[in-house]
């Protein structure tokens, strides 16, 4: 490849990996899971144990939007910022670190209705035939504020909600 096609293509590559990080927020905040889905390669490593302890995972893309569609949908409304993309790409691998600000709200009696993350994502892409994927997605939380139980408060209405549509 002649060096103005190789700038022509990693143009494309960061154009690319830029709107996966964007496609990521928007289908975690419509609730658009077959969207949110659509970032990622079939198996991934995630780590988000600056936010939620434990140990990095690797879970099946599909199991993980489940998880984010349980962990998210008992939530009024989020609304996830994902900017200042540094994207380095390495042939069919690269890396996109991105600042996030993520808000979720929930209207509760037990303290405030927002909790804010503020941090940033590491993660590592894969070029397959259907373009850019998230193979490893990582969240570095530098600080939050407001109601750090919002997320137990949304699991618990996620599970009514869950019930109620059984009965």
């Amino acid at each position: 490849m002649d060096d103005e096609n190789a700038k022509l293509q990693l143009l494309l590559d960061r154009a690319e990996i830029s709107d996966v990080q964007l496609r990521y927020a928007t289908g975690l905040d419509s609730r658009d899971w077959p969207l949110f889905r659509s970032c990622f390669a079939d198996e991934i490593e995630t780590d988000f144990t600056s936010v939620f302890g434990g140990e990095p995972r690797k879970v099946s893309a599909d199991r993980w939007t489940e998880a984010a569609r349980r962990s998210l949908s008992g939530l009024k409304a989020t609304q996830h910022m994902i900017t200042n993309h540094v994207i380095t790409v390495a042939g069919d691998n690269a890396t996109c670190i991105a600042y996030v600000q993520a808000r979720h709200y929930l209207p509760n009696d037990t303290g405030d209705r927002m909790q804010t993350m503020f941090g940033y994502y590491t993660n590592r892409f894969v070029r397959t035939p259907a373009g850019w994927k998230i193979r490893a997605c990582k969240l570095t939380l530098s600080w939050q504020t407001g109601n750090p139980q919002i997320f137990t408060l949304a699991s618990a209405h996620f599970k009514a909600a869950e019930a109620s549509k059984k009965s």
